[in-house]
């Protein structure tokens, strides 16, 4: 008779890790689709500069070129002003509130651009307003990121909502020409500005019934807040205010940060507002292109942006994985993407259509796509420098002081692209190889005055 087996023991099983959770990314698609709202309302206006440049015998308002740049350099002039003013607003109301009100502003006044006529001042002063409501996207969002992301997540969390505003820009460059299309001309311009205007609405409504400060979200589990707030400095940050708090102007203004942060958006922000506004307009007096056959090579650039934009936004992750502090990382994948707007020199060297015939506006569209994915990898990071450096509660003040510079610096730059065009009306490829030369080394200039004013990472800690 055989003698039973001892029974054995069963094993125990390891505890399972308690999952983080993955709703702080729910709340960067929100910021996303808001972004991609934003931009594309303001992109609306650079598919309808042909018609507005039409003359009026053609059936078009009879612009001119400056016309054109002193409509957008007086959005931009608005957007820059009022942005400073977001930020502080921001900081004190919070980004729930801030960013609702922000969407809902520009929408009205997106669509209320419908109504105005030809009159270029009307234009002027409707657009000022709708930049007005623009100008709290970006403070508020960028306070959110610092708010939902721990620092390592920063500058990818960035990235994936900035490239809403190549999503955006996508979505314009087939809708409107589209709007002109189906509609006609003198419909048409109206119908895209309320249509886009009326995309703006959906988002507010998600946004009050999903969005709340990490404190106060019942969505959240306990171990994505500890998670959020995992950084060495964040229990220094969190007030019983959530997202709210003072802070003084004066006393930001006294950081070498904060002006690290200025010149780094005034010197680069208004490549990008060129890319936008300018680019449908270098294609057709480049290229002879049409209306219809504009859409696709803008469609390719805004979509190759996104590319530029996430993946740039994930370059310091690598390096801090491999042991690299935060700021050196930042700042060392800031100097490589730099130096890629350096391929923009050749745009008009590949865009000569008697050497390279058709195949010219390929080649000067993919150097394009080189130097706008760059401008929103460079994006990515400059923006997630400030919650690196800045306490929470200041980074909306702050990211609305930079923002502002960039608008300025936007300005400068429409206004240099509208008189340049407007010089060399017979010689548009003159005007234009200028314009390409300034976005060359736009980059590299800021990453040499940020990094000497700001040499080794030093956070803010006494405000």
């Amino acid at each position: 008779m055989q003698t039973p087996s001892p029974v054995q023991p069963k094993a125990q099983t390891p505890p399972v890790a308690n999952p983080v959770g993955k709703f702080r990314w729910v709340i960067c698609g929100l910021l996303f689709f808001a972004t991609t709202v934003n931009y594309l309302d303001r992109q609306v206006i650079s598919y309808l500069k042909e018609f507005f440049c039409t003359p009026e015998a053609q059936g078009g308002f009879g612009w001119t070129n400056t016309d054109y740049s002193n409509l957008t350099s007086a959005f931009t002039a608005f957007y820059a002003g009022t942005t400073v003013l977001a930020g502080w607003l921001i900081d004190r109301i919070g980004t729930k509130l801030g960013l609702a009100l922000s969407i809902a502003i520009w929408s009205v006044f997106g669509i209320l651009n419908a109504f105005v006529g030809r009159m270029v001042m009307m234009h002027i002063f409707v657009r000022s307003l709708f930049g007005i409501g623009e100008a709290g996207n970006f403070p508020a969002s960028i306070k959110t990121v610092a708010e939902w992301f721990p620092k390592r997540e920063r500058a990818l969390a960035t990235g994936i909502f900035n490239s809403g505003s190549n999503f955006g820009a996508m979505i314009a460059a087939l809708l409107v020409p589209w709007c002109m299309i189906h509609f006609g001309d003198q419909l048409g311009w109206k119908m895209a500005f309320i249509i886009t205007g009326a995309a703006g609405f959906p988002i507010v409504l998600l946004w009050v019934w999903l969005y709340d400060t990490p404190g106060k979200q019942k969505r959240l589990s306990k171990p994505e807040y500890d998670y959020i707030h995992s950084d060495e400095e964040a229990a220094t940050t969190v007030t019983g205010n959530g997202d709210q708090g003072k802070t003084s102007w004066g006393k930001l203004l006294g950081y070498r940060q904060t002006w690290a942060f200025f010149f780094g958006k005034f010197l680069t922000d208004g490549i990008w507002w060129f890319y936008l506004f300018w680019l449908p307009d270098y294609l057709k007096k480049q290229f002879a292109m049409t209306r219809q056959e504009v859409m696709l090579p803008t469609f390719i650039v805004y979509g190759i942006a996104i590319i530029g934009s996430v993946y740039g936004g994930s370059i310091p992750m690598t390096l801090m994985k491999r042991g690299m502090p935060v700021y050196k990382a930042r700042m060392t994948a800031m100097l490589i993407i730099a130096a890629l707007p350096l391929t923009v020199l050749s745009t008009q060297y590949f865009g000569n259509v008697d050497q390279f015939g058709k195949m010219a506006s390929v080649l000067a569209v993919a150097v394009i796509c080189v130097g706008a994915a760059a401008h929103q990898a460079w994006s990515a990071n400059l923006f997630t420098t400030v919650s690196d450096m800045f306490p929470k509660k200041a980074v909306g003040s702050v990211t609305g002081i930079g923002a502002m510079a960039g608008g300025f610096g936007g300005v400068i730059v429409q206004k240099l692209a509208g008189g340049l065009t407007d010089k060399f009306s017979a010689h548009p490829q003159t005007a234009y190889f200028i314009m390409f030369l300034v976005c060359a080394f736009s980059y590299l200039t800021a990453w040499g005055v940020m990094k000497t004013l700001v040499p080794r990472h030093k956070p803010i800690t006494d405000l």
